[in-house]
């Protein structure tokens, strides 16, 4: 699946109807994945998060974001991760971060066909050594390693960018307008997902899909 880096759409929305036509409208413009951000739902349940699932029944990456971590689930970390655990039954790959308690971590790896595990610093980017050491620890546990980072300036993007050049399956990304250009830079460092968005911006820097078509197609 990941001999070329895929676009991905993250899904924000409400509802069971906006969250699936926003699917279908994601796809319609090329994106090779979407991913379900859960946790943007208003009140989700798994019943309903399985049957969205299904009703996509395209490539799908599902997130239930805990608040800690720029998300907006509000629920417990056991109602968060069985929500996880149900979505599992259908969804290609689960994203979950790093900072899990392990018990609930494990049970959601365990259940899943493949995972993401995430990290996320809002505030700035760690040294290279720090970013190295999470993404070695994020391997161990999952299919895929991710890491995103609020750059200060150049350098800090320069720091994704070294780390990306050092590791394989590895989704590296420098926040903000600053690290906007490593969206597309990251692919040829081999990272095999980067997020673009369709109508809505999900991350600071986050680029629309059609620029980041453009720009992939040219590599």
């Amino acid at each position: 699946m990941y001999d070329k880096t895929k676009i991905c759409v993250p899904i924000f929305e409400k509802t069971y109807k906006t969250v699936i036509q926003a699917a279908k409208n994601s796809f319609d413009a090329g994106a090779d994945l979407v991913e379900f951000r859960i946790d943007a739902m208003d009140y989700p349940n798994p019943d309903d998060v399985l049957n969205i699932i299904k009703d996509i029944n395209q490539p799908l990456i599902a997130t239930n974001r805990k608040i800690d971590e720029g998300g907006f689930f509000k629920g417990s970390e056991s109602e968060r991760t069985e929500i996880l655990l149900t979505a599992a039954k259908h969804a290609d790959i689960i994203d979950i971060e790093l900072e899990t308690d392990l018990d609930h971590m494990n049970k959601v790896i365990k259940a899943s066909k493949s995972t993401i595990i995430s990290y996320h610093d809002f505030k700035k980017t760690p040294p290279l050594d720090f970013l190295l050491d999470v993404v070695n620890r994020e391997k161990r546990l999952g299919d895929i390693a991710k890491f995103a980072v609020m750059p200060k300036n150049i350098s800090d993007t320069l720091v994704v960018l070294n780390v990306l050049s050092r590791v394989e399956k590895t989704v590296g990304i420098a926040m903000g307008d600053i690290g906007r250009y490593t969206r597309v830079v990251a692919p040829l460092f081999g990272s095999p997902i980067t997020f673009a968005s369709l109508d809505n911006i999900s991350a600071p820097g986050q680029l629309d899909i059609q620029t980041t078509k453009n720009f992939l197609d040219k590599l």
